[in-house]
């Protein structure tokens, strides 16, 4: 079975926390990995995601952790919320 990776990279504006990491991690761009596999048996060219880690840094050490793809998608969504929540805040006396 033929498989493959995309890469992709995601930004946060504030800390996060995902499932699998082991505390919240500061504001930045992450690597992530989708690991995919062709689905075979239909007429057409097709995939499913079959995994997803993200990059992250302990001091000097990186890792790969798998997460869940729909928890960062929320947590994502939840961060451009905040970030627009914050630019549209009134600042004027």
């Amino acid at each position: 079975m033929f498989t493959r990776t995309k890469t992709r990279t995601v930004h946060f504006d504030a800390p996060f926390m995902l499932e699998g990491l082991e505390r919240p991690y500061p504001p930045g761009d992450y690597q992530v990995q989708d690991d995919e596999e062709q689905i075979t048996g239909i007429s057409w060219l097709a995939y499913r995601r079959v995994a997803t880690v993200i990059e992250v840094a302990v001091g000097a050490k990186t890792s790969l952790v798998t997460i869940n793809p729909s928890e960062l998608d929320a947590a994502l969504e939840k961060d451009r919320a905040l970030f627009a929540e914050a630019g549209t805040a009134d600042t004027t006396h």
